[in-house]
C-alpha cells in the first residue's frame, strides 16, 4: 500500500487584481510504505505547498492526495502521522517535556510510563539537560530538535518533514540524520524536503525534483552513478597548470570531464604539483543545478520566440 499518493494534484492562486499564479501543476507521485523519499527543489518550487496539502493545511485546486488510501480531506487520514514544518511554532512558555507529553496525549499514545517515554526521546535528541526549561530561552537548533523529538514521541508510521535540518549546527545535523536513518531502517516511512542535497543522497531511497510546480524527475540517488561525467581534482604546487583554478596558498582545483582527466594529471606532474584528491562530483546537487539551468534556458528560448 502506498503511504502517500498524489494524483493530478494542482494548486493555483488568484490575486486581488485577478492575476493567476500556479503553485502546483498536475503533480503525480507515489511514496511506498517503508520508503525514505526526498523532495527537492528551489525556493518557491512547490515543496511546502505540496506538504501543506497532504497535511490538510491547504486545499488543492484540483486532483487528489491520499494517505494510506484515505483522502487527506478526511481527518482520520492523518492518524499516526507526524509532521514538522520548516519553521515549527511551539509555545515558548512550555518546556520540552510538557510539549512532548501534550503531543503524546493528543495522539492517544499508549505507554506504560509516559514520563519516562518522553524523557527517553529528549535524551535521544540531546535535550535531557533542558527538559524542564522554558523554550523561550532556546536557540533555533534546540527548538528544531524539540519539534523533531515531539514528532518521534508519538511513534509515527509516517513522518512528513519540511526542511528538518533547518537551523541545525553540524553536530545537530549529524544527530538528526542518524536518528532518521535509524527510523528508516526500522521500517518507518519518511517523506522530507531539504536544501541539503548531500543528506538527501545519504538518506533517501528515492528523490523527486520539483521545479515551478512541475515534477521534473524521480530517481534513486544510486542511479546518478551511471551518469558520472565530471571529476574534481585538487593539487598543490608553485606553478600554474593550465585549466586549474587558484585557491590561494599554492593550492589549485579543477572540474574536468573523465575524458580529459588523464591528460590533466600528466600536466600536473610536469608542473611539479602534488595531487591531493580526485573524486566524482556528479552528485544530486549537480543534477539539481543542471535541471534548473535547463528549465531557465527553455524559458528564455520560449520568451524570445513569443
Amino acid at each position: 500500500m502506498a503511504a502517500i499518493e498524489l494524483i493530478n494534484l494542482s494548486k493555483s492562486y488568484t490575486s486581488q487584481w485577478g492575476k493567476k499564479s500556479i503553485a502546483l501543476n498536475d503533480l503525480n507521485l507515489k511514496i511506498e510504505d517503508g520508503e525514505a523519499f526526498g523532495f527537492i527543489g528551489a525556493n518557491g518550487a512547490g515543496k511546502s505547498t505540496t506538504i501543506k496539502i497532504i497535511m490538510g493545511l491547504l486545499k488543492a485546486s484540483s486532483g487528489t492526495a491520499l494517505l494510506y488510501n484515505q483522502d487527506v480531506k478526511t481527518p482520520t487520514a492523518r492518524n499516526g502521522i507526524a509532521y514538522v514544518p520548516e519553521n515549527p511554532l511551539l509555545y515558548d512558555y512550555l518546556t520540552p517535556l510538557e510539549i512532548l507529553k501534550a503531543g503524546a496525549q493528543l495522539h492517544r499514545l499508549k505507554t506504560n510510563d509516559l514520563h519516562r517515554h518522553c524523557l527517553s526521546w529528549l535524551e535521544r535528541f540531546d535535550l535531557l539537560h533542558v527538559a524542564k526549561k522554558q523554550l523561550r530561552s532556546f536557540s533555533k537548533g534546540m527548538m528544531q530538535r524539540t519539534a523533531l523529538a515531539h514528532a518521534f514521541t508519538i511513534q509515527p508510521k509516517l513522518m512528513i518533514l519540511d526542511e528538518p535540518f533547518s537551523g541545525l549546527d553540524p553536530l545537530g545535523r549529524k544527530l538528526v540524520l542518524d536518528i532518521l536513518a535509524e527510523y528508516r531502517q526500522q521500517g518507518g516511512t519518511l517523506f522530507f524536503s531539504s536544501h541539503i542535497l548531500y543528506d538527501v543522497e545519504r538518506l533517501a531511497d528515492r528523490y523527486a525534483l520539483i521545479n515551478k510546480g512541475k515534477l521534473e524527475t524521480v530517481h534513486k540517488p544510486s542511479e546518478l552513478l551511471n551518469n558520472e561525467t565530471t571529476v574534481l581534482i585538487t593539487s598543490s604546487g608553485e606553478m600554474h597548470a593550465m585549466g586549474m583554478e587558484s585557491q590561494g596558498l599554492n593550492r589549485w582545483k579543477a572540474e574536468v570531464s573523465r575524458a580529459n582527466l588523464w591528460s590533466l594529471i600528466e600536466q600536473l606532474k610536469q608542473s611539479g604539483h602534488q595531487i591531493h584528491e580526485i573524486r566524482s562530483i556528479s552528485t544530486l546537487e549537480q543534477t539539481f543545478i543542471a535541471s534548473i539551468e535547463a528549465q531557465k534556458a527553455s524559458y528564455t528560448t520560449s520568451q524570445k520566440s513569443a
